[in-house]
């Protein structure tokens, strides 16, 4: 068995003395693990930085079988922020929320933004944004959908400033100005009036609003399994390393000092 892919590294684990264990989110073929063989050397460790994009071929006898994989580099993202902490996280964040995907289960549209959203990540005053968009398609991929298109009470396509917490639908601004105190913000730029603008438009405000809304759903539906989601419950350990639980609270914390990092950068 061999295929060729178009894939970002997810994450790393030493393997003997030699080879390392690679996670990686691939075009066609979603997560997939696989073994490379001399991949603490100083020739391939630089290729498998996490959030590098790379070419992966994966050879095996059986398609069930762990397999070996060769890399080659496609886009260096990971270097290219060595000397930016909020990108890093930003990064890091990315790579943790696509691991919470079952291994071997395709998502073809989600590669597909995470690969625009990492080769605009040196863009400071663009890929917050596209950061946002990608944690929505995140959560309409594992099962959470946002409609954000009209209102949910009056159908309306205008003045949408709102998002209902129980439905996860838009609310216009007539409809929710009663109940704003219990409703979240929608961002301007993911709000159907102002999709077209350009992305360097977006303010400040916007940016933590659409970081809040995407918090309050993950928070909700992924990283607390006593609030619905579909994750292994009532854990009193910490639980194996392998299960979905395990994921979602490592990519909780990760998120978290994403979130922390992006107040303070622009608190300042």
């Amino acid at each position: 068995m061999e295929w060729r892919d178009e894939a970002i590294v997810l994450s790393l684990k030493t393997h003997g003395e030699t080879s390392v264990l690679v996670e990686l989110f691939t075009a066609e073929r979603g997560r997939h693990l696989g073994l490379v063989r001399g991949g603490k050397s100083r020739k391939i460790r630089p290729l498998l930085q996490v959030g590098n994009i790379v070419n992966a071929t994966w050879r095996a006898r059986l398609d069930e079988h762990l397999g070996a994989v060769t890399v080659e580099m496609s886009e260096p993202v990971a270097s290219r922020l060595f000397d930016e902490p909020l990108g890093l996280a930003a990064l890091s964040n990315l790579c943790s929320l696509l691991s919470l995907f079952p291994e071997r289960d395709p998502h073809a549209g989600l590669f597909k933004g995470a690969k625009t959203l990492l080769t605009h990540m040196e863009e400071e005053t663009i890929w917050p944004s596209l950061l946002v968009r990608f944690e929505l398609e995140v959560l309409a991929e594992l099962g959470y959908q946002l409609d954000v298109s009209e209102c949910a009470a009056t159908g309306s396509k205008e003045e949408l400033i709102f998002v209902s917490p129980k439905s996860g639908k838009a609310v216009s601004k007539g409809a929710g100005e009663p109940y704003k105190d219990k409703l979240l913000e929608l961002p301007s730029f993911l709000s159907g009036a102002r999709q077209n603008e350009e992305r360097d438009a977006v303010s400040d405000r916007d940016i933590l609003n659409g970081f809040a809304l995407t918090s309050f759903f993950l928070e909700r539906f992924i990283f607390k399994p006593e609030r619905g989601a579909a994750f292994i419950q009532g854990a009193k350990n910490l639980p194996p390393k392998n299960s979905d639980q395990y994921r979602a609270e490592k990519a909780e914390t990760v998120r978290n000092n994403f979130l922390k990092r992006l107040r303070k950068s622009l608190a300042h």
